[in-house]
Order: C-alpha cells, then structure tokens, then sequence
C-alpha cells in the first residue's frame, strides 16, 4: 500500500510539473466554460442541436471581446505616451496654469495646486523632482503594457479552451461527479453541482457587477465630455474585477472635473459617479448569493480572500473551496445531529 501511494504522488507531482506552465490558462478556460455552459445550451438550441456551430460562435465572440477593446485600449495608451513624450522632447509640451478652486480642494487641493502652478511655469523641473524618475517610470509602464498584453493572449488562449470544452460538457460533469463521488460517495455530485453554482454565481457578482459599473462611469464620462472616458472606462472595469475600489479612479477624475467645469454640473457628476463607485456595496450581495445554496457571506468571503491570495483567478478557486469545505462541514455536523437523536430515542 505504502508502495502504491508513494508512486501515485510521484507520478501525480510530475504530472503537475508538466502542466503548470498551463495550469493558470487551463483553469481560467474550465471556469468560463462553466460559466457560459447555460448559454451555449440556449444558443444550440436555437441552431437546431448544433453544439459545434454554438461553440465556434461563442468563442469568436468572445475573442472579439477580450481581444478587441483590450488592444484598441493599448494602443490609445500607447500613442498617448508617445505623442506625451514627443511633445515633452521637443519643448512645445505646456501645462496650463490651475484654476484658483483647485486650491480649495479638501485634503489635497494646496499640494496639488502648488505642484500643478510649478509644473505650468518649468515643467521639465518639476518632472524631474518626481521620485521615481522619468526613466524608471517609463521602463515601469513598459513592463506593466508588456504584462498586459500577455495577459490579453493568455485570457484569449481560456476562452478558446473554454469554447472547446463545451463540446465535452456532459462527459466532463460525468467524470466530475466519478471523481467527487471517490471523495464522497454520499454526496459526490452534491458537491459537483455547488461548485458549478458557486461559479457561476461569482460570475454574475464579480465580472458582472465590474460590468455594470465601468457601463455605468463610461456614461457618466461621455455626458461629461472627459477626455480618454473609454481609457478611464477600461481601467475602472479592470479594477473592478480584481477587487480594488472603483473610488480610486473615479474621485481624481471628479476632481480634475471641478477644476474646469461649472459648479452645478460638476456636482451632478460628483454625485452620480460616486454612486456608481459605491454601488458594489449594494449588487455584490445580492447577485453573488442567486443560484447556489450556499450563504452569500460564505461565497463574498471566499471570492476576496482567494483573489487576495492567488489573483483574479482567485476569485473563483476561493468561492468554491470554501463553499465545498462549508457543504462538508455542515455535512458533517448534521449527520452527528441525526446520530446524537436517533441514540437518544431508541
């Protein structure tokens, strides 16, 4: 026995080794081929039975998804910090002095004030002053567009396993449920069917609350005639899915607005973007709860602490392990209950 457990660990521990390179792009593709599986299923339906067709258009659309604004949200960036650095070579780059309000500002608006008027008279100085430097700070953002870029491809790689994996939807649930069923005979498929509701239901509270916020600032950003608003737009949805508040974009942005735009306007702006930064508070809840039988505190919980320790994957790996060990627990002590009574009246 101890023979064959040591064996099936080595050959587990290499295999492993083989596949981690892949293993963050591969669970990335199951947990969206989970997510989407009800939508292939209608849209089959809808082509006459024909899962093939339904797969391929879902994964072309979602690679336009993914693919398109990531890499028109890129090359906005970078054409904006070429055409900075030009302007900034060749001298003809100018600052325009601040509005006096600006020094009104609560808590910042002195040293912002100051920084910008310094910045409006010798710009070159007053970037120069800055820590990091100019130099490092570009290397930075280079390595940082870099990063993203790979992370475009990786994601766009996850939604062509995912697409493919929804051809082998009903032998894969099987398989599933063979192997929970190991681990639990009792309740193997229990477990099986909370772990895909528990996906599905991160699904809807993170990615489609980020959603529903960067729509929400995209509008408020167009009305208002910021400029770059699709850049800010990308930006504040990005932040939204892994978790970082939306505030962190959007008060700058409501700063910098009332520091050309007219009173009444600018508060109307303050009020409705704040809104939307804070509406988080209020959708997470409810729609990370819908769907699955677990309580909406074990799924937040389990959502933040796992991006927390592993990333925006993280975010599902840690709603369902926590959700499977809840189940089991609860499992566990109910079946003790049911014991301790069934003693007690015989």
């Amino acid at each position: 026995t101890f023979i064959q457990i040591a064996v099936l660990v080595i050959l587990v521990s290499y295999c492993l080794d083989i596949v981690g390179p892949f293993l963050s792009i591969l669970i990335w593709g199951l947990v969206l081929a989970v997510a989407i599986h009800p939508l292939h299923t209608r849209l089959a339906a809808t082509l006459g039975g024909n899962e093939k067709l339904a797969a391929t258009l879902i994964t072309v659309i979602g690679l336009a998804i993914v693919i398109i604004p990531g890499w028109l949200a890129t090359e906005s960036i970078i054409s904006s910090i070429t055409a900075f650095a030009q302007a900034a070579k060749s001298g003809s780059l100018q600052i325009p002095p601040p509005n006096e309000n600006v020094a009104d500002w609560p808590l910042i608006g002195e040293r912002v004030y100051q920084t910008w008027s310094a910045a409006s008279v010798n710009l070159a100085e007053t970037v120069n002053s800055f820590e990091p430097s100019p130099r490092e700070a570009s290397l930075w953002l280079v390595g940082k567009i870099g990063s993203l870029l790979s992370g475009l491809l990786a994601f766009g790689v996850s939604v062509i396993i995912a697409g493919i994996s929804g051809l082998y939807a009903k032998s894969g649930y099987k398989a599933s449920c063979n192997l929970a069923t190991r681990i639990s005979p009792q309740r193997g498929r229990d477990l099986v069917d909370v772990s895909i509701a528990t996906i599905r239901s991160v699904t809807n509270g993170v990615l489609g609350v980020a959603v529903i916020q960067a729509v929400l600032a995209g509008i408020g950003l167009a009305v208002m005639g910021v400029p770059h608003g699709g850049i800010i737009t990308v930006i504040v949805l990005i932040t939204s899915i892994i978790q970082v508040p939306a505030l962190l974009i959007i008060v700058p942005v409501v700063f910098w607005v009332f520091s050309f735009a007219a009173a009444v306007p600018a508060t109307i702006f303050a009020v409705y973007m704040l809104i939307v930064a804070l509406s988080d508070n209020v959708l997470k809840p409810i729609l990370l709860g819908r769907g699955v039988d677990l309580p909406a505190a074990i799924v937040l919980i389990g959502a933040i602490g796992g991006m927390i320790q592993y990333g925006v994957i993280g975010l599902f790996l840690g709603a369902v392990i926590l959700g499977l060990g809840y189940t089991i627990i609860s499992d566990w002590m109910q079946s003790d209950s049911d014991e301790s009574s069934a003693t007690e009246a015989a």
